[in-house]
C-alpha cells in the first residue's frame, strides 16, 4: 500500500475501520508551531456524524490523542503522531457476508490485490472512516497556512441533483456551518434534506458535489511538469473514498467555450496583477496565479444500500444477491466537506514548503 502523501510536509495514514484505532503521522511540520488537541478536535468534530438524517448511526467520539511531536503545546520538529480509538464497532454483518463483495465498494478489488488477507470489516483501509486521519493532518496544515494568511473553505453545492445558488466568500464562511448539510444556501439545503429523506425511505443513497476554495494563495506554487498544483490537488482529493471527479475553475464547461470566453484577462488593481475573471480556478500551467483557487469534487452515492443488489459469492463462485443492513451514510457529502478542506490544506502546505515560503522553524 502507499499510505503517505507529500514530500516535505508528509502525512502517513494508518488504521482500519474496525481495528483498534485510526491515526496519522505528520512529518516535516516546522518547529515552533503552537497547536493543541482542541485545534485538531475542532475539525474532527465537523467530520463526525451529527443529527442529520444523511449520516450513519455509528457513534464514534473521535477524541484525538497527541502521542508525539508536540511538547508544552509547541511542535518540536519531530514527527507528530495523532490517533483516535475505534469504540463503536459492529462487525457482525461483515462477518456474515465475508465472501459477498458489496457492489460499488472496494471489497472485491481489495480481496484480489491482497489475496484475501485484507481486513474486510467495515471496508478496512478503504472505509470512509480513514478520512478521520486526513482531517487530523489537515488541521495542522491549516494552522501552518494560517500563518501565511492562506484560508481554505469548502461547502456543499449539490446533492441528488439539487444545486445551491452561487454565494460570495463571506456568505460561504457565514452560512456553511448553519445547517447539517454544510450548504451555504439555506433554501437549497432544505430541498437537499427532503431528497435525502426520500432516498432513505427507498433504501437508497445520494451523491453530490463539494466546492473547495483557497484564498490568499501567493502566485508561484506548483512544481511543473509532474508535480503541478492542480495535479497534486487532484491526487490528494481522489484519495478520498467516494471521490470520482475533480475539476478546476470552469472545468469541463471550458470544452464548450471559445478562447475569448474562457481566457482570464490580466489587469492591475492597487499595484497588483489580477485576472478580471477566474475561469482558470487560480491555476495556470500548474502554478498558482494569485487568484482564489476554485475547484469542485464529485462524490458518488454511498454504495452500501438496503436495496437488494446482485453480487457473486467469491468463495463458492455462485451468483447471489445482497441487501446491506449495516450502519452507513445515506449521503456522505456533508461529512466530506471538511475532508476536502483538509486535503487542499495538506497539498498547499507541502507545496508552500517546497517553494520556500514556509521555514523549518517558526519564530
Amino acid at each position: 500500500m502507499a499510505n503517505s502523501l507529500g514530500k516535505l510536509f508528509t502525512i502517513t495514514s494508518f488504521g482500519e475501520s474496525h481495528g483498534r484505532c485510526v491515526g496519522a503521522i505528520i512529518d516535516g511540520c516546522p518547529a515552533g508551531l503552537a497547536i493543541t488537541e482542541e485545534d485538531i478536535q475542532r475539525d474532527l468534530d465537523r467530520r463526525r456524524p451529527g443529527k442529520s438524517i444523511a449520516v450513519t448511526t455509528r457513534a464514534e467520539a473521535d477524541k484525538v490523542e497527541i502521542l508525539s511531536g508536540i511538547f508544552n503545546g509547541i511542535t518540536t520538529g519531530a514527527p507528530i503522531c495523532l490517533m483516535v480509538w475505534n469504540q463503536d464497532i459492529d462487525s457482525s454483518e461483515y462477518e456474515k457476508n465475508r465472501f459477498l463483495p458489496r457492489p460499488g465498494q472496494a471489497d472485491y478489488t481489495a480481496f484480489m490485490k491482497y489475496g484475501g488477507f485484507n481486513d474486510f470489516r467495515g471496508g478496512g483501509r478503504f472505509s470512509g472512516r480513514i478520512t478521520a486521519t486526513l482531517v487530523m493532518g489537515g488541521a495542522i496544515a491549516r494552522k501552518i497556512l494560517g500563518l501565511a494568511g492562506v484560508e481554505v473553505l469548502a461547502h456543499t453545492i449539490q446533492i441528488g441533483g439539487i444545486t445551491a445558488k452561487p454565494e460570495k466568500f463571506d456568505e460561504i464562511r457565514e452560512n456553511t456551518g448553519k445547517n447539517s448539510l454544510n450548504c451555504a444556501d439555506p433554501e437549497a439545503a432544505e430541498e437537499m434534506a427532503r431528497a435525502i429523506e426520500e432516498a432513505k425511505k427507498e433504501g437508497d443513497s445520494l451523491g453530490g458535489i463539494i466546492e473547495g476554495i483557497a484564498l490568499n494563495v501567493p502566485a508561484g506554487l506548483g512544481e511543473p511538469i509532474f508535480d503541478t498544483l492542480d495535479g497534486e490537488l487532484a491526487k490528494a482529493l481522489l484519495a478520498i473514498p467516494a471521490v470520482k471527479g475533480v475539476e478546476f475553475g470552469s472545468g469541463f464547461s471550458a470544452a464548450s467555450k471559445k478562447g475569448s470566453e474562457n481566457n482570464d484577462p490580466f489587469a492591475l488593481k492597487n499595484g497588483k496583477i489580477i485576472t478580471t475573471t477566474n475561469n482558470s480556478g487560480g491555476i495556470l500551467g500548474g502554478i498558482s496565479n494569485g487568484m482564489p483557487i476554485i475547484l469542485r469534487v464529485a462524490i458518488k452515492p454511498t454504495p452500501s444500500i438496503a436495496k437488494n443488489q446482485p453480487t457473486v459469492n467469491i468463495k463458492d463462485m455462485e451468483n447471489t444477491s445482497l441487501s446491506i443492513k449495516g450502519r452507513h451514510d445515506i449521503c456522505i457529502v456533508p461529512r466530506a466537506v471538511v475532508v476536502v478542506e483538509s486535503m487542499i490544506a495538506i497539498t498547499l502546505c507541502d507545496l508552500a514548503m517546497r517553494a520556500g515560503l514556509i521555514l523549518r522553524v517558526i519564530k
